[in-house]
């Protein structure tokens, strides 16, 4: 156990055996650090944890304080996923579309959605900055760099990275229609029909849609709910089965919210790069993260070019707008061919709207506030999940993105669960859409990424009250 760990371990208990009551608050960072003979970055490190699980939170300018409530929050899931091991074909198409199709209506209650709530978002202050852009459109840009996208655009994205420690210029971008046709096109520039790809388990159902739409074979590697992809495990499918390519979302993981630690990542990269393999990285969550620094991501650690870093402002800025890209790194030729060959260009306005905005500054601002915004949907939600949930029931605790991986009892049916739900107005994202191997029958997907209102607390109760007559 790490230092950090040991300290939160230790506040832990007591907040659960009542030392540390509801409402009280802990000792700051400086004192603590002395006390305990620590940094202080090792007590942030527990303080952080601590709020991830939702034990403490913070408040601004005061300091640290144990949650109200703390001792009645479900446990999170802590068995690391087991699957076969065998590569087989992905045939996941039809149920995902049918369970999508069923829950694209704004009267559904949206638990199972992938977005979070379009409200949340600097639409007025974007479109206002498109048509600025528009305006001064020059026409020779039409039709330059059309594959790579705008150069304007790329250089905005350039400095994200660099802020983040990471030398990354215009020309090795690649702007996409969205982060899916990012990750669509990694796979199809250095994968052939037939060939198999490494995935998590659970992974994120559009990483089975592309391996299925483009005829690949999906291992599934053993996964921590915490901490992400088993290294060991991953090494061994990669000597076993010789894969083109592995899949990976290494910071607040689609559904399972997991995220690597820095050592872990830094290992990842030295493990493909040893096995010459490349590392297909959705970081599409990244710039959701509820701590004090955003987690880097594996291409910080990249120094031959194997991980092909894919991200999007889908998530964090204009879900409709469509704007993804792609660092492939020493695959930058394969896949601008295939964006050549696919959809040529991603729309040039919507690219300027957004160069535009982020050279005005105010991104910055719409993220703290969306991140604290989220923060407390999560806290809001597992609350509501600890009263209306079956007993038994696990919870993740993630420290960003917008999903709790939900842990039902195991002889609760997801897929009978989210029929009862859609009957009631109520989308679900059940288990099995996550895994090629149709696993994780008794788990679902929650979105809290839109405001825990009177109606959606009702949907928790309703779905918990699902679940307990299932589980009979």
């Amino acid at each position: 156990m790490k230092r950090y760990e040991a300290l939160a371990a230790d506040i832990a208990a007591s907040i659960h055996n009542g030392t540390l009551k509801p409402g009280a608050k802990l000792p700051s960072v400086r004192r603590a650090a002395v006390s305990r003979h620590v940094s202080p970055a090792t007590v942030f490190e527990a303080y952080y944890l601590l709020e991830a699980k939702g034990l403490i939170h913070s408040k601004n300018r005061s300091g640290h304080y144990v949650s109200q409530a703390a001792k009645a929050l479900p446990p999170e899931p802590e068995a690391t996923s087991r699957p076969d091991g065998q590569a087989r074909p992905v045939v996941i198409g039809e149920l995902v579309l049918g369970i999508l199709e069923s829950a694209m209506t704004r009267d559904v209650v949206p638990l199972g959605s992938a977005f979070p709530s379009p409200l949340y978002f600097p639409l007025a202050r974007l479109g206002r900055a498109t048509s600025a852009a528009i305006a001064d459109l020059d026409p020779w840009s039409t039709v330059d760099d059309l594959a790579p996208g705008s150069n304007a655009l790329r250089q905005q994205i350039a400095l994200r990275y660099l802020v983040d420690g990471i030398k990354i210029g215009p020309e090795q971008i690649v702007v996409t229609n969205g982060a899916m046709e990012a990750l669509n096109l990694c796979l199809a520039a250095v994968c052939q029909p037939g060939d198999t790809v490494l995935v998590e388990s659970p992974c994120f159902y559009v990483c089975l849609q592309a391996l299925e739409r483009l005829g690949l074979h999906a291992v599934e590697v053993a996964t921590d709910p915490r901490e992400g992809i088993d290294l060991a495990a991953l090494e061994a499918a990669i000597v076993r089965h010789r894969p083109k390519a592995c899949w990976v979302m290494t910071n607040f993981q689609n559904p399972l919210g997991s995220s690597m630690p820095e050592a872990k990542k830094q290992a990842l990269v030295e493990l493909v790069t040893r096995h010459r393999l490349p590392l297909v990285e959705d970081d599409v969550y990244g710039e959701l993260y509820f701590d004090n620094r955003r987690p880097a991501p594996t291409k910080r650690f990249d120094r031959e070019g194997w991980v092909m870093h894919c991200s999007s402002f889908s998530k964090t800025l204009a879900p409709g707008y469509r704007v993804g890209w792609v660092s492939p790194g020493r695959f930058l030729r394969e896949v601008t061919y295939q964006k050549l060959t696919t959809s040529l260009a991603t729309a040039l306005p919507v690219q300027l709207g957004i160069a535009r905005y982020l050279e005005r500054g105010s991104h910055e601002k719409h993220l703290r506030e969306l991140r604290l915004t989220l923060r407390k949907n999560r806290d809001d939600y597992i609350d509501a999940m600890s009263r209306h949930f079956p007993s038994g029931t696990k919870v993740s605790r993630p420290a960003g993105g917008y999903f709790l991986w939900v842990e039902m009892p195991e002889d609760v049916d997801t897929i009978a669960l989210h029929r009862t739900a859609m009957d009631a107005g109520i989308s679900l994202a059940p288990g099995v859409m996550f895994s090629a191997s149709r696993g994780f029958g008794a788990s679902v997907r929650i979105n809290y990424g839109h405001p825990l209102t009177t109606r959606v607390d009702a949907a928790l109760q309703t779905v918990g009250r699902a679940a307990m007559r299932l589980s009979k």
